[in-house]
């Protein structure tokens, strides 16, 4: 008999599994693959943005579902406190724009290796195999079912398998099967950080091409309000956009319905409209007798010049000393402003977060524990909480399995005392 098993080894289930072995209990770390970590391995490009430097009250704004519930989790186990963490752990950390946290090496791996290290110098047993179900007497917890017939007992049991995005790595959704089957809610799944879908051709022609320091503008066109403005890198593909700005604003679109979206890309935003009139008028005056689209490679990527002349009303072949001052003006207008209008996410299983999870009204946010069955913890992202990009999501789940340990912790203590 374990005093706490974990169920899934991602960020959550590594530290709470963890933490409560350092604190003397016997704990048994459930894993379907073959090695810890598999989703951490590939955030952040394969980085790792661990965390956030920021405050409380700037942390909690940036989670737009429940983010009140997490205020005991973060101040538990607040980012600066995660950061000393990994410092202790042999893994030093540096701090980028936005201030997002990463390995000073960049490598994800790091990250991983100095968890899987942790787990293992405090002897916490570690199991691979699937939990299927929870096993269930008088009320409370007892242990976990596994696919083979495996029976885990264990006093406590903390849930931390994630969410439904990027299934491959482990995160299927079946963790919302278990706890659905013993009474909680699972508020419905949708993605998070997701790319989008666009149905324009101009997406397709420019598959691949990926732009860097473009502002990205998204505006509700429902409400004519502005969700989302921020400078960064985008990508084009078959389906639609994708890439880091595109993530960090699939997270600002609540209510997606299609074309209820529309994104505005600058190309330029370190121009005014002026300025790039007059940057413009002097690549044209230096190219008088040549074609107007033949002008444009010092403007924009190769890839983008078709598209953009064929939006315009310029024609590709006209004279530089042909082109009108309105002509001139409404291409600069289109560059400072490429609209595309968004039909949709995609998939769940590209989406980087799970948005829904279990219902927040049944877990108590001072522990982490059930309402509803005496002995169950949960942690990370089978919670229905998710916030935008910049760290802030791998911070929630290392907080929560950090309460839900030191919870279970005491609790034992308390249990011992007795």
């Amino acid at each position: 008999m374990y005093d706490a098993a974990v169920i899934g080894s991602g960020a959550a289930g590594l530290m709470a599994a963890g933490y409560m072995a350092q604190s003397g209990l016997r704990v048994c770390l459930i894993e379907k693959n073959s090695r810890p970590g598999r989703k951490l391995m590939i955030t952040g490009k394969g980085r790792c943005n661990l965390t956030n430097d920021c405050d409380l009250q700037a942390f909690i704004a940036s989670v737009p579902t429940n983010g009140r519930f997490l205020y005991s989790a973060l101040t538990a186990f607040p980012p600066q406190e995660l950061m000393a963490f990994f410092e202790r752990l042999g893994v030093p950390l540096k701090v980028e724009r936005g201030r997002r946290v990463f390995p000073v090496s960049d490598k994800a791996v790091d990250i991983v290796d100095a968890l899987s290290a942790y787990i293992r110098r405090f002897s916490c047993t570690q199991v691979e195999g699937e939990a299927v179900s929870l096993i269930l007497e008088e009320g409370g917890i007892s242990g976990v079912k596994l696919e083979d017939g495996r029976l885990i007992r264990a006093e406590r049991v903390v849930m931390a398998c994630g969410g439904a995005s990027y299934p491959a790595t482990g995160s299927d959704g079946s963790g919302y099967r278990m706890a659905e089957a013993v009474g909680h809610q699972i508020v419905p799944l949708k993605p998070s950080l997701v790319p989008l879908v666009v149905h324009d051709s101009g997406c397709r022609d420019m598959m691949g091409l990926s732009l860097k320091n473009v502002r990205l503008r998204v505006w509700d066109q429902k409400k004519d309000k502005l969700v989302f403005q921020e400078q960064g890198e985008m990508l084009f593909t078959h389906f639609g956009v994708s890439g880091p700005l595109i993530l960090s604003a699939s997270s600002r679109m609540r209510q997606m319905e299609p074309r209820r979206y529309r994104l505005e890309i600058d190309m330029k935003p370190a121009l005014s409209l002026d300025q790039l009139e007059t940057r413009l008028l002097r690549d044209f005056q230096s190219n008088s007798n040549r074609d107007f689209i033949n002008t444009l490679s010092s403007l924009l990527p190769k890839k983008m010049i078709p598209f953009a002349v064929s939006r315009t009303d310029i024609p590709a072949h006209l004279k530089c000393n042909s082109v009108t001052r309105e002509q001139r003006r409404a291409f600069c207008g289109f560059i400072k402003c490429i609209p595309f209008e968004v039909q949709g996410f995609r998939s769940l299983d590209e989406a980087i977060v799970t948005s829904g999870g279990v219902q927040v009204r049944q877990v108590d946010p001072k522990t982490m524990e059930s309402k509803l069955v005496r002995g169950l913890f949960f942690a990370g992202e089978i919670l229905d909480v998710d916030a935008y990009t910049g760290g802030y999501n791998l911070q929630i789940a290392f907080s929560t399995g950090r309460l839900a340990a030191q919870t279970i912790a005491a609790q034992c203590r308390h249990h011992n005392l007795r």
